[in-house]
């Protein structure tokens, strides 16, 4: 691969946004980061776009590259099996995030519709569409199959009751990047008290999804 620095689009915390820097390899270790936390977390999480996008540039520029190789040139296979595995990753994240849409999609609109303007959507465009499409396509399922037969005052329903909510008290493993003080653990039953524990960098711990949401949104600790 290629050692050039692309740029990905962020936002700071002053509501600017800004351009972070990334060689190729730490582009595939945040789609990575990425991928790895989508699949332990129980619920959706915030969208990546801009990084998708860039490692699909990044997969047409290497795909240039073994274009232009030379027939026979060993480099050209270990670059291709390289690709393969960007691909995977890639298509398993995507494939991941579609799951839990179909899985929660009531939950995950209206999260959507409810959030501030200033807060980062949960959805991609094409995901959004998606997740609109398919409570569409269930309620009306629904109702050609099996409302239609029932009752007048079963017609309805509420999909919002009907469908589980994401499990955040479920736990995740978890490696900290980024030493966390004070994060308040809350307690197993009524009889406990809550407490507050510190979280060394590279220490790894079993603790429930809930209480440490914001630090897997935040960057500081990754799901293992």
């Amino acid at each position: 691969m290629a050692e050039e620095e692309l740029n990905l689009p962020g936002q700071d915390s002053d509501a600017g946004s800004e351009e972070v820097v990334l060689t190729p390899a730490e582009l595939i270790e945040r789609l990575e980061q990425a991928w790895m936390n989508e699949k332990f977390a129980p619920d959706l999480l915030e969208s990546k776009p801009e990084i998708v996008e860039c490692v699909m540039e990044q997969l047409d520029h290497m795909e240039e590259n073994l274009r232009r190789a030379k027939k026979g040139d060993l480099k050209i296979s270990i670059h291709r099996m390289e690709m393969e595995r960007i691909r995977y990753v890639l298509s398993s994240y995507l494939r991941c995030r579609l799951m839990k849409i179909e899985k929660f999609f009531p939950h995950i609109l209206e999260k959507e519709k409810t959030r501030h303007e200033e807060e980062p959507s949960i959805l991609s465009p094409g995901e959004f569409v998606f997740a609109k499409e398919y409570m569409a396509n269930t309620e009306t399922y629904l109702k050609n199959v099996a409302l239609k037969h029932m009752p007048p005052n079963l017609q309805k329903v509420d999909l919002l009751r009907a469908v589980p909510k994401p499990d955040l008290d479920s736990y995740v493993f978890l490696r900290v990047k980024e030493r966390q003080e004070n994060i308040l653990v809350e307690p197993e039953t009524d009889e406990q008290r809550d407490y507050v524990i510190d979280l060394e960098e590279g220490s790894q711990h079993l603790i429930r999804y809930k209480t440490i949401a914001p630090l897997v949104a935040s960057g500081a600790v990754q799901l293992i």
